[in-house]
Order: C-alpha cells, then sequence, then structure tokens
C-alpha cells in the first residue's frame, strides 16, 4: 500500500465534472457521539414488538445490516418501512452532533467553486444527510442533489440505484464523474455505475479491506485531495 500524493490525485480528477460522495464516513462520521450499536438495538427490539422473529438479528450492531435482515423476512414490507421510518428519525438525531472529517468541507467547497457538481449517494437517510450538512454550512452546495436510502433495502448499495439517480438527476455521465466512499460496498456500486472509485479510510484495516476488495486509490486523508481540486 502506498501513501497517494497530490500528483496521483490531480490525474485521478482529470475529466472529473461530478464528485458523488458517501455519507458517512467521507463527509462526517454520523455516529460518533450517537452510537449505531444502540440504534440497532432499538430497530432490533421495535422489530421483535411487530413480530419479527429471526436469530439472525441476536447481537447485530449495524442498523443497515438489521434493516436487511427484516426485509427478508417481511413478505408484507409494513416492518420494513416502520423500521426504516424509525431508523430515518434515529440518524436525524445522530446527525446532530455528527463529527466532520477533516477536510472534506475544504474538499466540497473546492470541488464546487472550480465548477465541478457534488452529489451525496448514501445508504443513509436523504433527511440525515442533508440536515447535517445544513448544520455545517455546506448543504448549499449540494442543493437538491442528496440521493439517500430508498424505500427497498434491496437497492441499498452496493446496488447502484442512488449513483444513477445521481447521474440522472445532475446530468452527469460515469466516465466524468468520481465516487468517494468508504466500503466495499461503495466500490461495487461505482463499478456497476462505471464511476472511477477513490477510497477513503479512517485507519488501517479499512485501507486494507478497501484494497482486499479491488480499490486502486485509498486514501487515509482528504488533505490531499483538497490540494488537487483546483479549477477544471
Amino acid at each position: 500500500m502506498t501513501q497517494e500524493t497530490v500528483g496521483d490525485m490531480s490525474a485521478l480528477l482529470e475529466r472529473v465534472s461530478c464528485v458523488l460522495f458517501d455519507f458517512d464516513g467521507p463527509l462526517a462520521d454520523l455516529f460518533a457521539r450517537y452510537p449505531a450499536a444502540g440504534v440497532a438495538e432499538t430497530l432490533r427490539v421495535r422489530a421483535m414488538k411487530l413480530g419479527v422473529r429471526s436469530e439472525e438479528l441476536s447481537g447485530v450492531s449495524d442498523p443497515l445490516r438489521v434493516l436487511r435482515i427484516v426485509a427478508t423476512c417481511d413478505a408484507s414490507r409494513h416492518v420494513t418501512s416502520e423500521l426504516e421510518k424509525c431508523l430515518a428519525q434515529e440518524e436525524v438525531c445522530a446527525a446532530e452532533t455528527a463529527l466532520p472529517t477533516p477536510h472534506a468541507a475544504r474538499l466540497v467547497s473546492t470541488l464546487a467553486k472550480s465548477g465541478r457538481k457534488v452529489a451525496i449517494t448514501t445508504n443513509n437517510s436523504a433527511e440525515a444527510a442533508s440536515a447535517y450538512l445544513d448544520r455545517i454550512g455546506l448543504l448549499r452546495y449540494f442543493g437538491r442533489h442528496v440521493y439517500g436510502r430508498a424505500d427497498d433495502p434491496g437497492l441499498l448499495k452496493p446496488d447502484p440505484h442512488c449513483l444513477m439517480r445521481a447521474m440522472a438527476c445532475t446530468g452527469a455521465v460515469p466516465e466524468n464523474c468520481l465516487m468517494i466512499g468508504d466500503s466495499p460496498s461503495d466500490l461495487r456500486a461505482a463499478e456497476l455505475a462505471g464511476v472511477r472509485f477513490l477510497g477513503f479510510a479512517r485507519d488501517e484495516p479499512k485501507s486494507h479491506r478497501l484494497y482486499e476488495a479491488g480499490a486502486k486509490h485509498v486514501v487515509t486523508s482528504l488533505g490531499r485531495l483538497s490540494a488537487a481540486a483546483v479549477p477544471v
């Protein structure tokens, strides 16, 4: 694994007219002060009260994983819909105390001022992402281009649904887009959408997972990308 240079980042941004950001990770630590494990437990208890019985839910600490599991055994989709609304509310609460990712605000503003479009493509709720962006003064750069979780959990990344929505609404084409994500599912969604990918990893284990999944470019800081985001 090698540290990406400003030159590497400049080459990656060449011909990029639209940058698609995953939200939790590249832009913020959504659950920094509102633990995800507690949200997952809230969803798990809610699902059981609504009649879901699944051994797979035991010990699950990822809220999205709870939602996916429930969706597989909820033929009517009623419970899944209720849990999705509950999760969205919890995410909006978490957005009130989410911590900014270093250099993310500078990167977003530099990209936008350089003439590039920016959009959010996230498995979190659009309401939570918009609330956070509004709170820290970045929503003006994204406008209405915040594409969050669909009603159908089957459309969560790695399905490219939110990326395709973003490109359709911004008028961008895959070859001129770059996605910044922090998980193998982000990488797979970008591949399926035909979009270039930059992995963001807060630590070495996450960086290793992205490289193992096939990512060609991974950074542990957005600083060099910010420096490379010069006007097109």
